[in-house]
């Protein structure tokens, strides 16, 4: 959500932005709707004090014995009484009209945030570790994963395309790698553990910026309730209408879910394997803060992430994305790619974003300076600490060995129970 009287004080850096983003200008139409709420506004207490006066001379009048003045002035007050709802539900219109228009409109960039249309113009700015070099042809993790407890045949037919099913030794690396990662950001990176809600309702969707827009990304029970999508959904929503004070800052939660994500837009990609399910879980970092130390969090919330990439010995890069590729709500990310040896590429294992205040004005999220009377809104930050379905992936291929086993990173060890390697017979 953006603020309007930025949108008056600059609305040439405001359509700017939003160019940028590749999205329309606006600013004209937007204004126009505001200049029309603020007249609508200024008619509407001036008529209020029209009538107030006209009610007091009412009286005056009768006590003159002027009954034809004060019919006169009951008949005005009556009129204005007849207008005033006609201009408040015109005023109601234009504003929905206005927040609407609004609330579809995507953040707007940093400065140093590259413009470009897609992830191809995204900007690499560096690398950490040094790809495996094999002996043999590295597999997909498509590939060796049914022989070591990757069942996509029985999720597939259970619950459709974008399921799996696992088995054994792999259901509990996947188990550890997740406990691993919220230690991780618990213990080390400081972020405090919560228990959150899979399911919440229109507003808090709406707060994080899925709605109106992105409807289609996530699933709706027949009750009106939505699957999260993203545990950023219910962590950044526990601040929701508050007014913090700024000693509570930075906020810092963290969550290990499920996520549940209908690919809409996906249609066709990855569709072979775990790269894109519609259920996945996730270790998502929230960070609430203030506008001077959300950059600073930004970078402190990335280096959290690359920690698990780097703890487990898995090449990776850090892209600063352009603007045609952030989400609608971030105003700049950093994603982390991570090799997979089997595909002989890149692919995103997590997205960090720096919100600034958008989310905040959708969950009316505000915070008090020690002395100051007057309301800030706060900093979002959100990102995936990590995603645990790819890490699986990015295991699996890059700890396979020639006779189809993978072995276990030395990091997740002291979760598996003893177990060392995953073979067929796991």
């Amino acid at each position: 959500m953006h603020d309007i009287k930025i949108i008056r004080e600059n609305p040439e850096a405001f359509d700017a932005g939003l160019i940028r983003r590749g999205a329309e200008a606006l600013s004209s139409e937007l204004l126009a709707l505001d200049e029309k709420s603020r007249k609508i506004q200024t008619d509407l207490q001036a008529l209020q004090a029209r009538r107030n006066e006209a009610s007091k001379a009412i009286g005056a009048a009768k006590g003159k014995g002027d009954e034809e003045g004060a019919a006169a002035l009951m008949a005005e007050v009556a009129e204005i009484k007849e207008k005033m709802p006609q201009l408040e539900e015109e005023d109601h219109q234009i504003k929905d009209e206005l927040n609407n228009l609004m609330a579809a409109l995507p953040n707007l960039p940093l400065d140093d945030v590259p413009t470009g249309e897609g992830e191809e113009e995204n900007v690499e700015l560096e690398r950490w570790g040094d790809p495996r070099i094999f002996s043999f042809e590295a597999r997909d993790h498509a590939d060796l994963g049914p022989e070591l407890g990757l069942d996509f045949e029985t999720g597939a037919a259970m619950s459709g395309a974008r399921f799996t099913f696992m088995r054994g030794a792999m259901a509990r690396l996947n188990r550890a790698i997740g406990q691993f990662m919220l230690d991780q950001q618990t213990v080390k990176n400081g972020y405090s553990e919560c228990a959150v809600p899979y399911l919440v309702r229109d507003h808090s969707l709406f707060g994080t910026g899925q709605l109106p827009k992105f409807a289609e990304d996530s699933f709706q029970t027949t009750e009106g309730h939505w699957l999260i999508p993203t545990a950023e959904v219910s962590l950044t929503n526990s601040v929701r209408e508050q007014i913090l004070s700024e000693d509570q800052f930075p906020i810092r939660l963290t969550a290990l879910t499920p996520c549940f994500r209908s690919e809409a837009g996906s249609a066709g990609r990855d569709t072979k394997g775990l790269i894109r399910q519609h259920q996945f879980e996730k270790v998502e970092m929230v960070s609430i803060t203030t506008p001077e130390q959300s950059a600073h969090e930004h970078e402190r919330m990335t280096k959290a992430a690359e920690g698990i990439l780097q703890a487990l010995n898995l090449p990776y890069r850090k892209m600063l994305l352009c603007t045609g590729d952030m989400g609608a709500t971030a105003r700049k990310t950093y994603d982390l790619e991570v090799w997979l040896p089997g595909q002989g590429l890149y692919r995103e294992i997590s997205s960090c974003s720096n919100c600034g205040d958008y989310q905040a004005r959708r969950m009316n999220t505000r915070y008090k300076r020690e002395g100051e009377k007057h309301t800030i809104f706060a900093h979002t930050l959100n990102g995936s600490g990590l995603a645990v379905g790819r890490t699986l992936v990015a295991i699996i291929e890059n700890y396979q060995q020639e006779d189809g086993s993978i072995t276990i990173p030395d990091a997740l060890l002291p979760y598996m129970g003893g177990i060392t390697k995953i073979e067929q017979s796991s």
